[in-house]
């Protein structure tokens, strides 16, 4: 990683207290939430670690993930949250079987049949609840926005938004500011950054397809895949099939 862009992430975590910052991790158990975990452990802070089950079709596999990357991380303090209704609500090819799950579309030139309806909105509020109970300072998620599917919740200014919300909906002296570390790097980035922290990526999962082996041809695959890809690297985890994306 770029030396201005290791400062920038670096500033995220300063703190003039005395006691080690908390910080609540949304750890969906994907590369992007591993990296972001792999930063903020290297950081020496207090971690808690939050995970939610929407309903999506690789749940037990992403929930497994979050177990490992916990377990390799020391991180005890954990949060399993069913939110079911974004099921019920469907609209997703995540959360809705009949729904095809989309192939590649690495020009991210229109939402895909992924995006889960404001997810990110929901995911945040119920952190920010913790956060506050628990007395956390930071929340962190692995939001990419720049080489992302062009999911509407994953732009720097949603969060810009909802470091409003939070700042308006919590007590006063409540202090609790949402983190985007890697906003604005690329996948490829990320696997580098990711390597240079030895985070393990055989830990972590992104098909939204199949939970064996990863399918290696939706969305989520390909965009991996390229990143490795482009570093020259090979991803640890098995998929179906391993397309070349670039």
């Amino acid at each position: 990683m770029k030396t201005k862009e290791f400062h920038t992430l670096q500033k995220y975590f300063r703190t003039e207290s005395a006691v080690t910052m908390k910080v609540v991790l949304l750890v969906s158990g994907g590369m992007d939430s591993l990296v972001t975990t792999a930063i903020t452990a290297a950081a020496g802070l207090d971690l808690a670690a939050m995970h939610v089950n929407y309903g999506q079709r690789t749940w037990q596999r992403e929930l497994e993930c979050f177990r490992l990357i916990c377990s390799h991380y020391g991180i005890a303090e954990r949060l399993e949250i069913d939110a079911g209704y974004l099921a019920a609500i469907g609209g997703s090819s995540l959360t809705d079987l009949a729904m095809p799950v989309g192939g590649a579309d690495l020009q991210g030139s229109s939402i895909p049949t992924s995006y889960v309806p404001f997810r990110n909105a929901g995911f945040l509020s119920m952190a920010v609840s913790w956060a506050e109970v628990i007395g956390a300072e930071r929340i962190c998620i692995g939001a990419v926005e720049e080489d992302s599917s062009g999911y509407p919740d994953c732009r720097q200014v949603f969060y810009d938004a909802f470091n409003k919300v939070v700042e308006l909906g919590t007590r006063p002296e409540t202090r609790i500011l949402i983190q985007t570390p890697l906003i604005a790097m690329q996948k490829s980035e990320i696997v580098l950054k990711g390597m240079e922290l030895d985070a393990p990526f055989e830990y972590s999962w992104s098909c939204y397809k199949s939970e064996g082996k990863a399918c290696g041809l939706c969305d989520s695959c390909a965009r991996r895949l390229r990143a490795f890809e482009l570093t020259g690297l090979r991803d640890p985890i098995d998929y179906e099939e391993r397309p070349k994306y670039i």
